[in-house]
Protein backbone atom coordinates (compact mmCIF):
# COMPACT_ATOMS: atom_id res chain seq x y z
CA UNK A 1 0.00 0.00 0.00
CA UNK A 2 1.32 3.11 -1.36
CA UNK A 3 -0.04 6.56 0.49
CA UNK A 4 -1.00 9.71 -1.70
CA UNK A 5 0.68 12.39 0.99
CA UNK A 6 -0.78 15.06 -0.10
CA UNK A 7 0.51 17.29 2.52
CA UNK A 8 4.36 15.92 1.10
CA UNK A 9 2.93 17.00 -2.36
CA UNK A 10 1.44 20.04 -1.50
CA UNK A 11 4.79 21.28 0.36
CA UNK A 12 6.94 20.64 -3.08
CA UNK A 13 4.24 22.60 -5.39
CA UNK A 14 4.41 25.36 -3.06
CA UNK A 15 7.95 25.11 -3.32
CA UNK A 16 7.86 25.46 -7.05
CA UNK A 17 4.65 28.44 -7.26
CA UNK A 18 7.09 30.07 -4.59
CA UNK A 19 9.85 30.22 -7.00
CA UNK A 20 7.93 31.52 -9.74
CA UNK A 21 6.46 34.12 -7.51
CA UNK A 22 9.58 35.37 -6.53
CA UNK A 23 11.08 35.58 -10.57
CA UNK A 24 7.72 37.44 -10.61
CA UNK A 25 8.73 39.92 -8.49
CA UNK A 26 12.80 40.04 -8.99
CA UNK A 27 11.47 41.25 -12.39
CA UNK A 28 9.97 44.29 -10.90
CA UNK A 29 5.83 42.71 -11.53
CA UNK A 30 3.29 42.46 -8.96
CA UNK A 31 2.90 39.45 -6.69
CA UNK A 32 -0.25 37.90 -7.43
CA UNK A 33 -3.69 38.85 -5.17
CA UNK A 34 -5.71 36.23 -3.36
CA UNK A 35 -8.61 37.83 -1.84
CA UNK A 36 -10.69 35.64 0.38
CA UNK A 37 -14.90 36.94 0.99
CA UNK A 38 -15.81 35.62 4.50
CA UNK A 39 -19.57 36.07 5.45
CA UNK A 40 -20.51 35.11 9.12
CA UNK A 41 -18.45 32.97 12.33
CA UNK A 42 -18.88 29.52 10.49
CA UNK A 43 -15.81 27.60 12.80
CA UNK A 44 -15.06 25.42 9.71
CA UNK A 45 -15.11 28.21 6.92
CA UNK A 46 -12.39 30.37 9.37
CA UNK A 47 -10.72 27.45 9.85
CA UNK A 48 -9.84 27.14 5.91
CA UNK A 49 -9.89 30.84 4.79
CA UNK A 50 -7.08 31.02 7.72
CA UNK A 51 -5.62 28.52 5.48
CA UNK A 52 -5.43 29.73 2.85
CA UNK A 53 -4.30 32.87 3.99
CA UNK A 54 -0.98 31.25 5.70
CA UNK A 55 -0.45 29.45 2.26
CA UNK A 56 -0.67 32.13 0.22
CA UNK A 57 1.88 33.96 2.46
CA UNK A 58 4.36 31.33 2.23
CA UNK A 59 4.70 31.11 -1.67
CA UNK A 60 4.81 34.91 -1.48
CA UNK A 61 0.86 35.56 -2.96
CA UNK A 62 -0.68 38.49 -1.26
CA UNK A 63 -3.77 37.32 0.57
CA UNK A 64 -6.64 39.06 1.83
CA UNK A 65 -9.57 38.54 4.15
CA UNK A 66 -12.69 40.55 3.83
CA UNK A 67 -15.15 39.59 6.76
CA UNK A 68 -18.70 40.57 6.77
CA UNK A 69 -21.78 39.71 9.21
CA UNK A 70 -23.87 36.90 8.56
CA UNK A 71 -26.90 39.67 8.06
CA UNK A 72 -24.71 41.11 5.13
CA UNK A 73 -27.73 41.59 2.53
CA UNK A 74 -27.56 39.63 -1.11
CA UNK A 75 -27.57 42.92 -2.46
CA UNK A 76 -24.59 44.25 -0.70
CA UNK A 77 -23.26 40.86 -1.02
CA UNK A 78 -23.10 41.01 -4.82
CA UNK A 79 -21.83 44.89 -5.08
CA UNK A 80 -18.59 43.52 -2.73
CA UNK A 81 -18.32 40.50 -5.68
CA UNK A 82 -18.98 43.99 -8.22
CA UNK A 83 -16.22 46.11 -6.80
CA UNK A 84 -13.63 42.38 -6.61
CA UNK A 85 -14.71 42.13 -10.16
CA UNK A 86 -12.97 45.73 -11.45
CA UNK A 87 -10.01 45.99 -8.93
CA UNK A 88 -7.06 45.20 -11.20
CA UNK A 89 -4.84 44.50 -8.57
CA UNK A 90 -6.98 41.49 -7.29
CA UNK A 91 -6.16 38.59 -9.66
CA UNK A 92 -8.57 36.03 -8.22
CA UNK A 93 -11.53 35.76 -5.50
CA UNK A 94 -13.30 33.09 -3.32
CA UNK A 95 -16.50 34.01 -1.86
CA UNK A 96 -16.32 31.08 1.09
CA UNK A 97 -19.30 29.04 1.25
CA UNK A 98 -21.91 28.00 2.70
CA UNK A 99 -23.48 31.49 3.05
CA UNK A 100 -26.58 31.93 4.96
CA UNK A 101 -29.57 30.80 4.07
CA UNK A 102 -31.18 34.27 2.88
CA UNK A 103 -28.29 34.25 -0.21
CA UNK A 104 -28.42 32.79 -3.22
CA UNK A 105 -24.67 31.03 -3.28
CA UNK A 106 -25.99 30.06 -7.45
CA UNK A 107 -26.37 34.30 -7.84
CA UNK A 108 -23.41 35.24 -6.39
CA UNK A 109 -21.19 32.62 -7.84
CA UNK A 110 -22.61 33.47 -11.56
CA UNK A 111 -21.61 37.24 -10.81
CA UNK A 112 -17.99 36.16 -10.16
CA UNK A 113 -16.05 37.41 -13.65
CA UNK A 114 -15.21 34.33 -14.56
CA UNK A 115 -11.26 35.61 -15.28
CA UNK A 116 -11.12 35.61 -11.47
CA UNK A 117 -13.23 33.00 -10.45
CA UNK A 118 -10.29 30.55 -9.00
CA UNK A 119 -13.26 28.22 -7.33
CA UNK A 120 -13.60 27.27 -10.35
CA UNK A 121 -17.49 27.55 -10.02
CA UNK A 122 -18.70 29.77 -12.74
CA UNK A 123 -20.74 28.22 -15.21
CA UNK A 124 -18.22 29.49 -17.78
CA UNK A 125 -15.58 27.74 -16.41
CA UNK A 126 -17.88 24.58 -15.75
CA UNK A 127 -18.99 24.69 -19.71
CA UNK A 128 -14.85 25.15 -20.50
CA UNK A 129 -14.19 22.58 -18.26
CA UNK A 130 -16.89 19.96 -19.78
CA UNK A 131 -15.21 20.69 -23.35
CA UNK A 132 -11.82 20.06 -22.05
CA UNK A 133 -11.01 23.89 -23.06
CA UNK A 134 -8.40 25.74 -20.20
CA UNK A 135 -10.27 27.02 -17.74
CA UNK A 136 -9.84 27.31 -13.79
CA UNK A 137 -10.68 23.64 -12.78
CA UNK A 138 -12.72 23.43 -8.79
CA UNK A 139 -9.70 22.55 -6.62
CA UNK A 140 -10.73 19.80 -4.94
CA UNK A 141 -11.04 17.68 -8.00
CA UNK A 142 -7.85 19.69 -9.52
CA UNK A 143 -6.28 18.48 -6.24
CA UNK A 144 -7.45 14.58 -6.81
CA UNK A 145 -6.10 14.81 -11.09
CA UNK A 146 -2.21 16.24 -9.56
CA UNK A 147 -2.25 13.20 -7.08
CA UNK A 148 -2.73 10.73 -9.48
CA UNK A 149 -0.32 12.26 -11.97
CA UNK A 150 1.94 13.00 -10.02
CA UNK A 151 2.04 9.56 -8.11
CA UNK A 152 2.06 7.87 -11.80
CA UNK A 153 -1.53 6.27 -10.67
CA UNK A 154 -2.34 4.17 -13.87
CA UNK A 155 -5.93 5.38 -14.98
CA UNK A 156 -6.14 4.23 -19.12
CA UNK A 157 -9.07 1.70 -19.18
CA UNK A 158 -9.99 2.13 -15.18
CA UNK A 159 -12.89 1.42 -13.89
CA UNK A 160 -13.26 4.72 -11.49
CA UNK A 161 -16.68 4.43 -9.14
CA UNK A 162 -17.46 8.22 -8.22
CA UNK A 163 -19.95 8.47 -4.81
CA UNK A 164 -21.27 12.11 -4.85
CA UNK A 165 -22.30 14.39 -7.56
CA UNK A 166 -22.05 17.61 -5.99
CA UNK A 167 -20.70 20.36 -8.94
CA UNK A 168 -18.19 20.92 -6.35
CA UNK A 169 -16.14 17.89 -6.53
CA UNK A 170 -18.37 14.27 -8.15
CA UNK A 171 -19.68 15.45 -10.78
CA UNK A 172 -16.40 17.44 -12.16
CA UNK A 173 -14.06 14.76 -10.98
CA UNK A 174 -15.94 11.93 -13.36
CA UNK A 175 -15.33 14.36 -16.16
CA UNK A 176 -12.15 14.84 -15.85
CA UNK A 177 -11.38 11.29 -15.33
CA UNK A 178 -13.49 10.31 -18.43
CA UNK A 179 -11.54 12.96 -20.52
CA UNK A 180 -9.16 11.84 -23.24
CA UNK A 181 -6.12 12.78 -21.26
CA UNK A 182 -3.80 11.93 -18.73
CA UNK A 183 -4.27 11.70 -16.24
CA UNK A 184 -7.94 10.13 -17.68
CA UNK A 185 -9.50 7.87 -20.30
CA UNK A 186 -11.49 6.36 -17.53
CA UNK A 187 -14.80 4.36 -17.14
CA UNK A 188 -16.61 6.48 -14.76
CA UNK A 189 -19.57 5.37 -12.60
CA UNK A 190 -21.05 8.35 -10.88
CA UNK A 191 -23.39 7.04 -7.64
CA UNK A 192 -25.58 9.25 -5.81
CA UNK A 193 -28.61 8.72 -2.95
CA UNK A 194 -31.16 6.97 -5.73
CA UNK A 195 -27.74 4.69 -6.88
CA UNK A 196 -29.22 0.98 -5.60
CA UNK A 197 -26.49 -1.54 -4.50
CA UNK A 198 -23.66 0.93 -4.11
CA UNK A 199 -21.15 -1.88 -2.35
CA UNK A 200 -21.80 -4.15 -5.43
CA UNK A 201 -20.69 -0.89 -7.84
CA UNK A 202 -17.71 -0.23 -5.41
CA UNK A 203 -16.20 -3.64 -5.72
CA UNK A 204 -15.76 -3.77 -9.15
CA UNK A 205 -13.96 -0.01 -8.58
CA UNK A 206 -10.38 0.18 -10.11
CA UNK A 207 -10.03 3.88 -8.42
CA UNK A 208 -12.99 4.88 -5.64
CA UNK A 209 -13.27 8.53 -5.27
CA UNK A 210 -15.59 8.94 -2.01
CA UNK A 211 -17.75 12.53 -1.56
CA UNK A 212 -20.34 11.45 0.49
CA UNK A 213 -20.10 13.45 3.56
CA UNK A 214 -20.59 10.69 5.77
CA UNK A 215 -18.14 9.29 8.12
CA UNK A 216 -16.77 6.07 7.35
CA UNK A 217 -19.44 5.31 4.70
CA UNK A 218 -17.01 2.94 2.92
CA UNK A 219 -15.96 -0.03 4.72
CA UNK A 220 -13.40 -2.99 4.21
CA UNK A 221 -16.62 -4.97 2.42
CA UNK A 222 -16.61 -2.24 -0.31
CA UNK A 223 -13.40 -2.03 -1.69
CA UNK A 224 -11.90 -5.01 -3.92
CA UNK A 225 -8.42 -5.69 -3.45
CA UNK A 226 -5.56 -3.64 -5.35
CA UNK A 227 -7.88 -0.73 -5.44
CA UNK A 228 -6.96 2.92 -5.36
CA UNK A 229 -8.86 5.04 -2.77
CA UNK A 230 -9.40 8.71 -2.66
CA UNK A 231 -11.15 10.18 0.41
CA UNK A 232 -12.67 13.87 -0.04
CA UNK A 233 -14.66 13.59 3.09
CA UNK A 234 -13.40 15.66 6.79
CA UNK A 235 -15.31 15.05 9.74
CA UNK A 236 -14.50 16.43 13.45
CA UNK A 237 -15.07 13.97 16.10
CA UNK A 238 -14.18 15.30 19.49
CA UNK A 239 -10.95 13.28 21.14
CA UNK A 240 -9.89 15.09 24.36
CA UNK A 241 -6.58 13.62 24.09
CA UNK A 242 -6.24 16.23 21.04
CA UNK A 243 -5.54 19.59 22.34
CA UNK A 244 -7.47 20.96 19.58
CA UNK A 245 -10.37 19.19 21.20
CA UNK A 246 -11.05 17.14 18.14
CA UNK A 247 -9.28 14.82 15.19
CA UNK A 248 -10.15 14.28 11.54
CA UNK A 249 -11.52 11.39 10.45
CA UNK A 250 -13.01 10.59 6.73
CA UNK A 251 -15.75 9.05 4.53
CA UNK A 252 -13.63 5.82 4.37
CA UNK A 253 -12.39 3.65 7.08
CA UNK A 254 -9.30 4.35 6.92
CA UNK A 255 -7.76 1.77 8.92
CA UNK A 256 -9.89 -1.25 7.97
CA UNK A 257 -9.65 -0.31 3.99
CA UNK A 258 -5.75 0.72 3.70
CA UNK A 259 -4.72 -2.66 3.63
CA UNK A 260 -6.71 -3.64 0.82
CA UNK A 261 -5.44 -0.85 -1.29
CA UNK A 262 -2.64 0.08 -3.89
CA UNK A 263 -2.81 3.31 -3.13
CA UNK A 264 -5.24 5.24 -0.97
CA UNK A 265 -5.14 8.99 0.75
CA UNK A 266 -5.52 9.42 4.66
CA UNK A 267 -7.34 11.76 6.46
CA UNK A 268 -5.85 14.39 7.13
CA UNK A 269 -3.04 15.30 4.89
CA UNK A 270 -4.66 14.00 1.63
CA UNK A 271 -6.72 15.79 -0.69
CA UNK A 272 -7.07 18.85 1.40
CA UNK A 273 -3.78 20.25 1.43
CA UNK A 274 -3.82 19.33 -2.07
CA UNK A 275 -7.34 21.35 -2.27
CA UNK A 276 -5.14 24.29 -1.12
CA UNK A 277 -1.92 24.26 -3.64
CA UNK A 278 -4.27 23.90 -6.31
CA UNK A 279 -6.36 27.22 -5.08
CA UNK A 280 -2.73 28.72 -4.98
CA UNK A 281 -2.06 27.51 -8.34
CA UNK A 282 -5.13 29.28 -9.98
CA UNK A 283 -3.93 32.47 -8.44
CA UNK A 284 -1.00 32.16 -10.35
CA UNK A 285 -2.56 31.48 -13.38
CA UNK A 286 -4.84 34.10 -12.77
CA UNK A 287 -2.44 37.01 -12.29
CA UNK A 288 -0.25 35.54 -15.70
CA UNK A 289 -3.99 36.01 -17.44
CA UNK A 290 -3.72 32.33 -18.80
CA UNK A 291 -7.40 32.08 -19.02
CA UNK A 292 -9.10 34.61 -21.26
Amino acid sequence: MILLDGKELASKIKAEIAKEVAAMIDNGERAPHLVAVLVGEDPASQTYVASKEKNSHDVGITSSIYRYSETISEHELLEVVDFLNLDPDVDGFIVQLPLPKHIDEQKIIERISPEKDIDGFHPVNLGKMMLGLPCFLPATPMGIMTLLDRYRVETDGKHCVVLGRSHIVGTPISILLSRKASPGNCTVTLCHSFTHDIPKITREADILIVAMGKQHAVTDDMVKNGAVVIDVGVHRIPDESKKSGFRLTGDVDFDKVAGKCSYITPVPGGVGPMTIVSLLQNTLKARKKMYP
